[in-house]
């Protein structure tokens, strides 16, 4: 056997440990929060030695940094996908908005929102976390250009996307407590109305 036939599958190993500690590090966010996640709890969950994960994400910080990148590459491809069914015409700008409404209020969201909170006083993940963040959130407003088909050099297109995914994030904020579906639904339907003049050329 060769050394380039053995060295695949442990490149195939590694990769899925890190998988796993990735999709660990991101449930233990939701569930036990920033203080009560360690790197031997998601070590643990994802049935990864702690040698294991010392080895991939020597640090806290690198860990739930990276599980936040991986996540959010992850839904910004299931997106794509999930826009490619979407109709053409009027009705798909209430669907995309509905659909980003979604990525505001999931799993990888609930784990963001527990960082960007510890890291208002944490330098370590403040310094980890704030290029990473700067990084989602331009590709999330390229995203929603995209899905949208609008034209971003047209005067007000740019303000009004990024007004949409700040409405989105405060409302998502809003729902971390109590169910605010029936208010952010509301809010939405107006804001759709809204968003439809000014984008429309």
């Amino acid at each position: 056997m060769s050394a380039a036939s053995i060295r695949v599958p442990q490149q195939e190993r590694s990769r899925a440990t890190q998988a796993r500690l990735l999709e660990a590090t991101v449930e233990c966010l939701v569930e036990h929060g920033w203080a009560g996640t360690t790197t031997t709890l998601v070590a643990a969950r994802a049935g990864v030695s702690r040698g294991a994960q010392l080895h991939h994400y020597p640090t806290k910080a690198a860990l739930v940094t990276a599980a936040v990148d991986h996540l959010a590459e992850r839904r910004a491809t299931e997106l794509r996908a999930e826009a490619e069914a979407l109709p053409t015409g009027p009705q798909r700008l209430d669907r995309v908005i509905d659909l980003l409404g979604v990525a505001f209020t999931g799993p990888l969201f609930v784990a963001a929102i527990e960082l960007w909170v510890a890291a208002r006083t944490d330098p370590e993940l403040r310094r980890a976390l704030v290029p990473l963040e700067a990084r989602v959130g331009r590709e999330m407003h390229r995203l929603t250009v995209a899905l949208l088909g609008v034209d971003e050099r047209r005067p007000g297109v740019r303000e009004a996307v990024q007004a949409t995914l700040d409405l989105l994030r405060g409302l998502g904020v809003a729902n971390l407590l109590t169910d605010d579906t029936v208010r952010r639904t509301a809010l939405l339907t107006t804001w759709k109305q809204q968003l439809s003049t000014l984008l429309t050329p």
